[in-house]
């Protein structure tokens, strides 16, 4: 009779060593040759559009649109996503991309902790935490969001990057995004008084060092956990996107690691903190865009509870390009366009499928109900209330994670692919 060999104990994984994937990540495909008409009419964009903002408004709002600028190169050259990374943890347990937002994570509340903790401005500003309120309205517009995020196929900035690198399906996306903005905006009295706790800020009860101190060491955890999570699955590898050959090459043409983006938009996001006092946003200039729709077109949304609160009434009634979300809005579709052209992907898709364009529209809408009653989306609830010691930014996080499983359930209807475990990259 013989017995099997004993099994060979898993050796563990050194700490800063790759985490394993079930083969090697392919090799990136060379960049294509840089698309010079896009290039020049988005580069001229960003030059004029930036002139008359400065001119007009003044220094503040053009160094806004500026951080914007910054804002979509890094977010397109770095493919820093948050539908993509959260899809890929639900589905097949790879957790790069959730690292990435760890590192963005952590250097933001590192940024914040400095600049809020000393009172540090520009322009006479004010630097302040990102809070939210704890009720029914952040744990259903966070599970909205993550469900419109998996159907429309990106997040508040993964939409704007992906609309100025030319991507057809998200413009649907965006216009759907905006619908649900306005009319989350419109029945504001119908939500406005769901049941919630005052906002949780660290700062206030442990100072900002005890604040970033817990929030590191929460980042630490789930690093770790990410990590033996993807050694027990053993999932496929991301997959590579055209790189540029040579050290310059990438830095102008792409594609950057995910950790460069992960700094580069931790420094433009405390940018945007110390010129305007608050931190980087999106989805609020959504509502502003949709307003001036209806009252382009005859309505009235100043007749509008959501737009008699004070701060909203203030946006509504100055210019679109002196809002400060507007302004970086603007500025990464721009800024994307000219990576995107740089880069030789910029290009407009054609023959959207009927079932990934109505997925689109309506992921847009679940995107615009659901961050207007979360008060915030990935970057403006997620990201800035994480980075400000806000619990809601925690919960909104762990709420996503529980609606991207169930927006991966819902993709195969709209004939929309899930990665597996067998798949090649995911």
């Amino acid at each position: 009779m013989t017995t099997a060999p004993p099994r060979e104990a898993a050796r563990p994984v050194p700490l800063l060593a790759p985490s394993p994937t079930s083969s090697p990540r392919p090799a990136a495909p060379p960049a294509p040759p840089v698309r010079r008409v896009p290039l020049v009419v988005s580069a001229l964009l960003a030059v004029a559009l930036t002139g008359y903002v400065w001119s007009a408004h003044g220094a503040k709002p053009g160094v806004l649109l500026l951080l914007g600028l910054g804002l979509g190169v890094a977010l397109f050259h770095s493919r820093f996503g948050f539908t993509s990374a959260w899809r890929q943890l639900v589905a097949v347990g790879n957790g790069s991309g959730l690292r990435a937002h760890a590192l963005l994570l952590g250097a933001t509340a590192t940024l914040f902790a400095l600049v809020i903790g000393t009172g540090t401005g520009l322009f006479g500003s004010v630097p302040a935490p990102s809070a939210g309120t704890l009720g029914v309205g952040l744990l259903v517009g966070s599970f909205l969001f993550a469900v419109g995020m998996q159907l429309g196929g990106a997040c508040a900035s993964g939409t704007l990057f992906a609309v100025g690198s030319g991507q057809s399906s998200i413009v649907l996306t965006l216009g759907g995004f905006i619908a649900g903005a306005t009319l989350a905006a419109w029945q504001f009295d119908l939500w406005k008084d769901l049941p919630a706790l005052e906002p949780v800020v660290m700062s206030d009860h442990i100072g900002w060092f005890g604040s970033w101190a817990v929030t590191i060491a929460a980042l630490a955890v789930i690093v770790l956990v990410s990590r033996r999570v993807q050694a027990r699955r053993n999932p496929p590898p991301t997959g590579p996107v055209p790189s540029a050959r040579g050290a310059a090459a990438r830095v102008l043409r792409g594609s950057w690691p995910l950790a460069a983006g992960a700094l580069a938009l931790a420094v433009l996001g405390a940018g945007v903190l110390l010129v305007s006092g608050g931190a980087w946003g999106v989805t609020s200039a959504f509502s502003l865009w949709g307003a001036e729709l209806v009252r382009a077109l005859g309505g009235h949304p100043e007749t509008w509870t959501f737009w008699q609160q004070p701060g909203n009434a203030t946006m509504l009634s100055g210019p679109v390009l002196a809002d400060k979300n507007s302004l970086t809005d603007i500025g990464i579709m721009i800024g994307a366009a000219v990576a995107a052209a740089l880069g030789g992907t910029w290009t407009l898709h054609r023959g959207v499928p009927w079932r990934t364009a109505v997925a689109a529209v309506l992921g847009g809408v679940l995107m615009g109900i659901g961050a207007r009653l979360a008060g915030g989306c990935n970057i403006g609830a997620y990201l800035a209330g994480i980075a400000s010691g806000s619990l809601h930014g925690w919960i909104w996080g762990a709420v996503a994670i529980v609606g991207t499983w169930a927006g991966l359930k819902l993709r195969p209807l709209f004939g929309l692919g899930n990665p597996k475990p067998g798949d090649g990259i995911c």
